[in-house]
């Protein structure tokens, strides 16, 4: 199912675009998440092709994330992918309360690009779900920051729970996976 991402109703957006997901779950494999920006994206800074590689601080700049949650367990996971073609995979065990986890996963992003579209489709395989317990709801926040060319962010999501952005509160995990759909 598609779903549209808004950004901070208390910002300004910097740009004209639409921003969409599409999240699809393969059975036994992961979670699959398709990633579509449209729009006039000159505007935009969208960071240029690197190596594959895990990178802090990716959300500094143009960046797609996924937080996952078992219901009614604090612990939570953040999975940072940026157009560059490099990610992050963090393991919080309650509120911004970051522990620590090391992957050897190397996530192929597929990304597509042109001035008016930018897609990125990746698979976060079940391994990597390192918290998860499929037998409970999952809960998932699809969230994003995109940075102008003037380096202004926006930060967008399916839901902004408070008033200044904060993907980490569990408020805006609103799409759920009932059990043993991963």
């Amino acid at each position: 199912m598609i779903y549209n991402l808004a950004y901070h109703p208390n910002l300004t957006c910097p740009t004209n675009v639409v921003f969409t997901v599409d999240i699809l779950c393969l059975s036994g494999v992961g979670l699959q998440l398709n990633y579509c920006l449209q729009g006039n994206l000159q505007h935009l800074r969208i960071p240029e092709t690197q190596p594959p590689a895990m990178i802090d601080g990716l959300w500094e700049h143009t960046c797609f994330e996924v937080f996952i949650a078992t219901e009614g367990d604090s612990a939570y996971q953040e999975f940072n992918f940026s157009p560059s073609g490099q990610w992050a995979n963090y393991v919080f065990s309650d509120y911004r309360q970051r522990r620590a986890w090391h992957s050897d996963h190397v996530y192929a992003l597929d990304i597509v690009r042109s001035n008016t579209d930018l897609q990125m489709n990746v698979i976060i395989p079940l391994n990597e779900l390192a918290l998860i317990d499929n037998s409970k709801t999952v809960q998932i926040g699809i969230t994003a920051v995109l940075e102008t060319a003037n380096g202004e962010l926006s930060y967008w999501a399916l839901h902004h729970p408070a008033k200044t952005p904060d993907f980490h509160q569990r408020d805006g995990f609103i799409y759920s996976l009932a059990p043993h759909s991963l």
